[in-house]
């Protein structure tokens, strides 16, 4: 069957297609478009290949580059017959690393406090909530993302730029997949070390990292679940960050797995654990785990194998019925050490973590905004 484009947009990108035939892939090198002229391109697919109602879109190498409408609103899955042989499609416009950010579903950033106290450390904190764009007008409670180093989260960033999780935000809001308050917590400077290395006097001195895993989980969780709508329940708390913030995450998740389901794991520091030493709490029964593994293959030589090997981990406690894991690792092959990948990797982890994922974050219309357990 040949399907056929045709796009005026200015735009040297490769044009891939995806759809119900290739897991929604979409950047799957045997489902790129020939490029005929500036302005048309096609592809012929095997029947075989194709269920006998396709279901498809057009993208530029990932759901952060799909097509949109003329508007720069997502649009529906196109469908056709394969019987009818031949498909002529025109794409108005492409999304450009999941812009365009639209004003009206941006969340609503609050300072839970300028100086929250933590008795277990004995200083005090600036915390963040990132609401969804109409908290305030529903009665919905919502799951919780608890996240590390929130100076490089959003706003203006730090000096090495930020995750832009509002705009991300924003854009799952967009697609229906915006009901998730995030709890932001901004690191301790020169105490970020310290705080985010579990108990390794070889790497930090005086490491206060199970003191600091006591506060989240002890008195910022109770206190986020008395002062907002949230499920307080384990299915619907998670917790993660990037490099160290990602360790501690990590530690978190392991030993408080009554407590967080849901890792978000980027570029962890796995350097400090190169035996993967983590301590777990034992339960007779194992919790089941979603862990999200991002790294970057420009990080440096050992990035992705240390990431493979804790992979390979995973899999041995989980025969030794410690946990009951399910995880997923993204490596992005030009990934480096930044804030910039880390962003784009953002609504990927929150899609698969929170919702019941196809690799197809384009279905669901914006009007739907039921949480599916």
């Amino acid at each position: 069957m040949r399907f056929e484009l045709y796009s005026d947009e200015p735009d040297d990108r490769a044009v891939y297609i995806t759809g119900n035939f290739n897991g929604w892939n979409p950047k799957d090198d045997e489902y790129l478009l020939r490029q005929v002229n500036d302005n048309t391109f096609l592809i012929d697919i095997d029947e075989q290949m194709l269920p006998d109602i396709i279901e498809y879109k057009f993208t530029k190498g990932g759901w952060e580059n799909v097509e949109l409408d003329k508007y720069g609103n997502i649009t529906p899955n196109r469908k056709i017959s394969k019987w009818e042989g031949k498909s002529l499609n025109t794409v108005e416009k492409w999304r450009l690393n999941w812009g365009p950010f639209k004003e009206e579903y941006f969340p609503i950033a609050e300072i839970i406090s300028e100086e929250f106290y933590i008795p277990q450390l004995e200083r005090y904190r600036k915390i963040w909530a990132l609401l969804p764009y109409d908290y305030y007008i529903s009665d919905k409670r919502y799951p919780v993302l608890y996240l590390q180093d929130a100076q490089n989260l959003f706003n203006e960033g730090s000096g090495y730029g930020n995750w832009e999780i509002d705009k991300k935000l924003s854009v799952l809001a967009e697609y229906g997949r915006g009901d998730v308050i995030i709890i932001a917590v901004e690191h301790g400077s020169e105490e970020r070390i310290k705080e985010y290395i579990f108990d390794n006097d070889h790497v930090a001195n005086g490491s206060e990292g199970k003191k600091y895993i006591r506060f989240i989980t002890d008195t910022l969780k109770p206190f986020v679940d008395e002062h907002y709508r949230t499920k307080k329940d384990r299915d619907n708390t998670g917790i993660g960050g990037s490099s160290l913030g990602a360790l501690i995450s990590i530690y978190s998740g392991f030993l408080y797995p009554e407590v967080y389901s849901k890792l978000l794991i980027f570029s962890p520091s796995l350097w400090v654990e190169p035996n993967n030493n983590f301590p777990m709490m034992n339960f007779r029964v194992p919790f089941t785990t979603k862990i999200y593994l991002y790294g970057g293959a420009q990080e440096g030589s050992k990035m992705v194998k240390r990431i493979r090997i804790f992979e390979e981990y995973l899999k041995k406690w989980e025969k030794k019925n410690l946990f009951d894991f399910e995880f997923k690792t993204s490596i992005n092959p030009e990934g480096t050490h930044q804030e910039f990948y880390w962003s784009q990797e953002f609504p990927r982890a929150i899609e698969w973590l929170f919702y019941n994922n196809t690799e197809n974050p384009v279905e669901v219309k914006p009007q739907q905004k039921s949480f599916k357990n």
